[in-house]
């Protein structure tokens, strides 16, 4: 399992209520292959970041189409993986 960035190109003026219904369609189309994390909204750069567990990308790709026959889901600038992590925790 790895971790996976999603970057959505969103704009800057996201309402968070309004994305209400799509992070709930999301979590419930998550899976094993294919985990929502969490997310970041900046909106300065009109992005909305995710993170993800899945297995490879193409799964992260399979869980958002199922969530979007649910609610039309935000555009996808990318879907990178991370290949290392930093935590201020680790450097204690």
């Amino acid at each position: 399992m790895g971790k996976f960035l999603v970057v959505h190109p969103v704009g800057g003026d996201m309402d968070m209520e309004a994305a209400a219904p799509l992070a709930r369609a999301v979590k419930a189309n998550s899976t094993t292959d294919a985990y929502w994390v969490r997310s970041w909204y900046v909106p300065e750069e009109g992005k909305l970041y995710c993170e993800w567990d899945a297995k490879d990308a193409d799964a992260i790709r399979g869980a958002m189409a199922e969530a979007a026959k649910v609610v039309p889901p935000p555009p996808v600038e990318g879907v990178y993986g991370i290949t290392g992590m930093v935590s201020g925790e680790d450097y204690r």
